[in-house]
C-alpha cells in the first residue's frame, strides 16, 4: 500500500486550515441554555479539532474568530455511536457516503485504516483567533494535514453544507 504521509509536523504560533491541535479548549453550551438568566452554565471541556478555516482568512487577519471541527478515533466514535460497530459502517465513511463525517488518516499513515481518525462536521467549535494562535504556540510540534488531502477535507466540509433539500423531484425514467 502507498504509505504516503498525510501529515506534516509544524510548530510555532501560526495557524491553518487543516491544523490539529490535541486537548484544545472548547466551550460546550448546554441544551438548558437561557441567556436570561444571570448565570450561564457553559463547561470547558479538551477536545481534539482541526482547523476549518480557509487559511488564506487566517493569514490575513480576515477571521476574528476560527471554525474548528471534533476529531474522533474510530473506537471513539464506536463508543459515542455503537451503528459505527457494524459491518461496512467505516467504508462507507472512508467512501464519503455518509454526510457529516470525514476520515483522515492516522499519523502513522493509511495503511492500518483502523487507527484512521474521523472528522465530524456536524460539531463545529469557533475560537478567537489570538487565543488559538497562543495555544498553538504552547503545544509545540503538532500535526498539519498536506495537500491534497487538506482540499480533500476542504471539499468534504462544503459539500455537507452546501446540500439543498427539494419539496419535490422530476420522477424517476422507467
Amino acid at each position: 500500500m502507498n504509505n504516503e504521509n498525510w501529515w506534516t509536523e509544524i510548530d510555532g504560533k501560526e495557524i491553518s486550515q487543516g491544523d490539529f491541535l490535541a486537548n484544545c479548549p472548547v466551550p460546550i453550551v448546554p441544551d438548558s441554555f437561557d441567556p436570561t438568566l444571570e448565570e450561564v452554565g457553559l463547561t470547558i471541556e479538551e477536545r481534539d479539532v482541526i482547523i476549518i478555516t480557509q487559511s488564506c482568512d487566517l493569514f490575513n487577519n480576515k477571521a476574528n474568530l476560527v471554525a474548528l471541527c471534533p476529531v474522533y478515533s474510530l473506537i471513539e466514535m464506536e463508543l459515542k455511536i455503537p451503528r459505527y460497530t457494524e459491518k461496512n459502517a467505516w467504508e462507507a465513511v472512508r467512501q464519503g457516503r455518509n454526510e457529516g463525517l470525514h476520515m483522515i488518516s492516522s499519523f502513522n499513515g493509511p495503511d492500518q485504516n483502523k487507527s484512521s481518525m474521523v472528522v465530524d462536521f456536524r460539531q463545529i467549535y469557533s475560537l478567537p483567533i489570538a487565543f488559538l494562535r497562543n495555544f498553538a504556540a504552547k503545544a509545540g510540534l503538532r500535526k498539519r494535514l498536506n495537500s491534497p488531502y487538506l482540499e480533500h477535507l476542504a471539499q468534504s466540509f462544503a459539500r455537507f453544507f452546501m446540500r439543498v433539500g427539494l419539496p419535490s423531484s422530476i420522477k424517476p425514467f422507467k
